[in-house]
């Protein structure tokens, strides 16, 4: 590789016998630039003191690269915040004996999250993850095997095409984030998605997708538009700003649940603007927070109570008055709605009561402020005659 000096002056560098280069070679040569000693050793000691042989500070290294792509990709795929992915992750508990799949992996932030769920609470577990972007796919693969996942099973597919042979009932769980948006070839999609729902909504074609792969009793976890977890429509900034929600559903044939679980998330703990910052310390964050959250902080961070409530969606949460956070809906009133999942659909607002003034006194009022004007423009007009 060649190397060349930068010519510019920068702050803690030496311009020294560095020689001259055009700025159009510049642009296609890898710069190295040479440290002033007392900050070259600095910057060694730092490295030297990184643990590279643990295998979670090189994927936490890896993680934190990959956060700082501010672009969606062509084909509108963009990365999954971790929080978010760990909070999915948390509510679905896979085990050993769940087949895992995202068939939109991306950087495959979900099949890493899954194995470190299972590392910490079961000691192994596989997952499987497939994705249309030879970039994504590198990517997701070095995601992996820097989190300890010697042989990645991650493999190019384009999961709506028609010529893509999959087989059906094969997992147990799916946990994914796919595209709303993008490019999406009508002609090429298959045929068999198409006789379930005609439309060129990726999302709704990925919804049909994830029933076919799942076996019966198989669970899911997806984002989409809009759904039964609402996120803040700020989540996914720097790369959109449009609102999202978690779906959560199980595969069960006819019958299936009574009642849907609704949340209406409203921080995650980081700012929804392109900036992203956090709201509270770092150790205060994500669904399992290693410190406690004292009360107040539960309105910065809404992970572990979403956590905390899911849990109970069978019992106490059938309690909850509409008006609330969360609560449940009978599967009889969202058919009557024509299934319609929006929070704000079933959701009842408390509009506070107002009370205006009568309109004869406020006329009485503009009354008065007339006259008085009327009195000024009349002393006015003395003073320059």
């Amino acid at each position: 590789m060649r190397l060349a000096w930068d010519v510019e002056l920068r702050r803690g560098f030496e311009p020294e016998n560095m020689p001259l280069m055009p700025r159009c070679a510049e642009k296609r040569m890898a710069i190295l630039r040479r440290l002033k000693p007392g900050l070259l050793t600095k910057v060694v000691q730092l490295l030297d003191a990184v643990p590279m042989e643990d295998r979670d500070t090189k994927g936490d290294i890896y993680e934190y690269m990959l956060s700082k792509l501010a672009t969606a990709g062509t084909n509108g795929q963009f990365r999954t915040p971790r929080h978010i992915i760990e909070l999915l992750v948390a509510m679905t508990q896979p085990t050993p004996g769940d087949v895992i799949v995202d068939p939109a992996c991306g950087t495959c932030g979900f099949p890493v999250a899954v194995g470190e769920y299972l590392r910490e609470h079961l000691n192994h577990g596989l997952s499987h993850g497939f994705d249309f972007d030879n970039t994504m796919l590198r990517i997701g693969a070095m995601d992996m095997l820097l989190h300890g996942v010697e042989n990645p099973d991650v493999s190019y597919r384009d999961s709506l095409s028609e010529d893509s042979a999959y087989e059906e009932n094969k997992y147990t769980l799916v946990l994914a984030n796919p595209p709303f948006a993008g490019s999406l070839d009508y002609e090429s999609t298959s045929g068999k998605l198409q006789r379930v729902v005609k439309t060129k909504k990726a999302e709704l074609l990925f919804m049909v997708f994830f029933l076919q792969l799942l076996k019966p009793g198989g669970r899911a976890a997806v984002i989409v538009p809009d759904g039964v977890v609402s996120l803040p429509s700020g989540v996914f900034r720097p790369y959109a700003g449009v609102g999202t929600a978690i779906l959560f559903f199980t595969k069960t044939g006819r019958g299936g649940t009574d009642h849907v679980w609704f949340y209406g998330m409203t921080a995650d703990g980081w700012s929804l603007d392109d900036k992203r910052n956090p709201l509270l310390p770092l150790e205060k964050l994500g669904p399992a927070p290693k410190d406690a959250i004292a009360d107040g902080e539960q309105e910065k961070n809404n992970l572990l109570d979403c956590l905390s409530r899911w849990k109970h969606r069978k019992d106490s949460e059938r309690e909850r008055e509409r008006t609330a956070q969360s609560f449940c809906v009978p599967k009889d009133e969202i058919a009557e709605q024509g299934y319609d999942l929006s929070l704000n659909r079933h959701k009842e607002l408390i509009h506070a009561e107002v009370e205006h003034r009568p309109p004869l006194e406020i006329l009485s009022e503009l009354r008065a402020i007339e006259q008085e004007i009327l009195q000024g423009i009349e002393e006015i007009e003395g003073m320059l005659r």
